[in-house]
């Protein structure tokens, strides 16, 4: 993990906002696990910042808490009405989230298009996405929401269950994503996104 990362999730501080929230609750990591029915070592690295969570993990863990995954991401003290990111803020060497999930790298990273932002329903992304070789265990899912995903460069091969479906920039989708799904770049130019999730919840 480079001197970058570790600097942006400390600015985040997911794992001090994850612990301090699940002892303000009063519940051990074991108790936390059972809840998310991620492993007790996994939440402990995620609390000590040793491993960057996914999507997917981190609405685990707000559902298991029961707070709105942008608890991760919102700035406690703002109160604005609205967020506007221009695409400077965007840099390269500002992308902020590697994601790691039972200790191996998703092929992707991701940067919040609406940090600070309150009580929202939707949480959009612009997701970077690595040319990696398939394999099913980059599948995940997470109950009762929804994505909708728009390719702005590049392409994805998009695993949705049992088929695959190859995306091209200017392609979108709009699925369940309680079912299994994963993504992985193919060719050689990078591939990005803009990503929206719905959480129904």
């Amino acid at each position: 993990m480079t001197t970058d990362i570790k600097e942006q999730i400390r600015e985040f501080r997911i794992g001090e906002k994850i612990r301090g929230l699940r002892q303000q609750k009063r519940l051990t990591l074991q108790e936390l696990s059972e809840l998310t029915t991620l492993s007790k070592p996994l939440l402990s690295q995620i609390e000590n910042q040793q491993v960057i969570p996914p999507i997917a993990t981190l609405l685990k863990i707000a559902k298991g808490l029961k707070v709105d995954i942008h608890f991760f991401f919102a700035d406690a003290g703002n109160r604005q009405k609205y967020v506007l990111t221009r695409r400077e803020d965007v840099r390269e060497d500002e992308k902020v989230h590697r994601p790691a999930l039972n200790e191996m790298t998703r092929p992707y990273a991701y940067h919040s298009l609406a940090q600070g932002l309150r009580h929202k329903h939707m949480e959009p992304f612009l997701i970077e996405f690595e040319n990696k070789e398939w394999d099913d265990s980059l599948f995940f899912k997470h109950d009762g929401d929804e994505e909708f995903v728009y390719i702005i460069e590049g392409e994805l091969d998009f695993h949705y269950t049992d088929e695959v479906l190859r995306m091209r920039s200017g392609d979108s989708i709009y699925y369940d994503s309680s079912l299994l799904h994963g993504w992985v770049a193919v060719g050689t130019a990078t591939a990005r996104a803009v990503a929206v999730m719905y959480t129904k919840e």
